[in-house]
């Protein structure tokens, strides 16, 4: 299997303007204060935030995804692990990190668990504005990226992901889910790549 590396993606990438959106998953400043690899926060959130630039100014679609969820929400199911924050919340959690926006025109969605299309109207947005291609990125890659990418896969959204616009908590968790979840669910690219196919 090949390594996180998009080198071996070179191919050609088209993109469909009028038929693709980004996606940014959780790029708030609760979740990008937390340590990262293989690629830190301040890249990530950069490599989207030139990403979402480009859309904007191509008339694309850019979809703000942020957890909103309280304590009360909290899923309560029986697992070997869970995520336990240190201390209570602040209150600024859930703000979008300010060079993602919001900006005019964004697509705000809010979700209560890792994927983004369970309990919110994001695929009845992307069905009204005729939508077919998703461009994802955003942290945990094996958690929110992958849990959204596996309902988009199921539902028929082709995908790209954006590797060096997301990242997760370890370089085998990123490395696992690029290379063994999302090559099947779609195609992996660079932040230039895919820029340079807009």
């Amino acid at each position: 299997m090949a390594s996180s590396s998009t080198s071996s993606s070179d191919s050609v990438l088209d993109i469909e303007k009028s038929r693709t959106a980004l996606v940014v998953v959780d790029l708030q400043k609760g979740i990008t204060s937390l340590p990262a690899a293989p690629h830190d926060s301040r890249t990530v959130v950069s490599n989207a935030a030139k990403l979402a630039e480009a859309f904007r100014n191509n008339g694309m679609p850019v979809f703000l995804v942020h957890v909103v969820a309280t304590e009360a929400d909290r899923l309560n199911v029986r697992s070997d692990d869970q995520f336990q924050l240190r201390g209570p919340r602040p209150n600024d959690w859930s703000e979008f990190v300010p060079e993602i926006g919001p900006k005019d025109g964004d697509i705000i969605i809010g979700k209560r668990q890792w994927g983004t299309f369970f309990g919110t109207d994001l695929d009845l947005q992307l069905r009204r504005r005729k939508l077919e291609t998703l461009v994802l990125c955003g942290i945990a890659t094996n958690y929110g990226v992958e849990s959204t990418a596996r309902f988009a896969y199921e539902y028929g959204y082709q995908q790209i992901f954006a590797e060096d616009a997301m990242t997760s908590m370890s370089v085998e968790m990123h490395n696992a889910s690029v290379n063994y979840a999302l090559r099947m669910m779609g195609r992996v690219r660079s932040t230039g790549q895919i820029l340079r196919a807009l």
